[in-house]
């Protein structure tokens, strides 16, 4: 197997969160027709507060029931997910049968100090049987109140369009609230989740 200089294997390091230490694994929440996923601090076990400094959300298999965008979005305090964010994103994508690939920006993926959905994972990711998206989310010390709380999102998609395709779209950008953040939701922007797993872990600091 062939090995990086930080004894990282090359098929790991696709993934934000190698190399960020030991995780402890916090809640997992599975969709069944569900609207969303929902984490919120202090409810149903889930701890998102100055216990870590970073908090990963990995979602496996996450499949719509209609073929739409993966989302997230952020609460800051109140009861609604609508932190102000700013984000700049990028994808590349190839085809099974090698006639086309690409590796650009993506502005689908941007908000500019505004409060919608992050898109993770989109334009559409489709509801055939054998498609889906996963992928991470890591969110960095969602506690503070004095410093603006960035996020990295890596998700994988497939595309049944002819030829099918594999689509890897990556965001990163910050929350640019003064209030924690204490609840994180994904869900798809064409309704629900037939099904799917999302498990949330905390890191220590090093």
């Amino acid at each position: 197997m062939a090995i990086i200089s930080n004894a990282v294997t090359i098929a790991d390091a696709g993934a934000f969160s190698v190399g960020l230490g030991a995780m402890t694994h916090i809640k997992t929440l599975t969709a069944s027709s569900s609207a969303n996923l929902t984490f919120v601090h202090g409810t149903s076990s889930v701890v998102l507060d100055s216990t870590y400094p970073i908090y990963i959300f990995k979602f496996i298999n996450m499949h719509p029931a209609s073929s739409g965008a993966f989302q997230v979005n952020f609460r800051d305090g109140g009861t609604a997910y609508d932190a102000t964010k700013t984000s700049a994103g990028f994808q590349a994508y190839h085809r099974e049968d090698g006639s086309a690939s690409l590796l650009a920006y993506a502005g689908s993926l941007d908000v500019a100090q505004a409060t919608g959905e992050q898109m993770i994972a989109g334009g559409s990711v489709v509801n055939a049987n054998d498609s889906g998206v996963s992928g991470e989310l890591i969110l960095f010390n969602p506690s503070s109140t004095t410093f603006v709380k960035h996020y990295m999102t890596v998700a994988n998609s497939f595309d049944t369009s002819s030829p099918p395709y594999t689509q890897n779209q990556r965001s990163a950008g910050y929350c640019n609230v003064t209030a924690a953040i204490d609840g994180v939701r994904f869900q798809f922007s064409s309704g629900n989740t037939d099904s799917g797993t999302i498990k949330l872990y905390g890191i220590k600091d090093s």
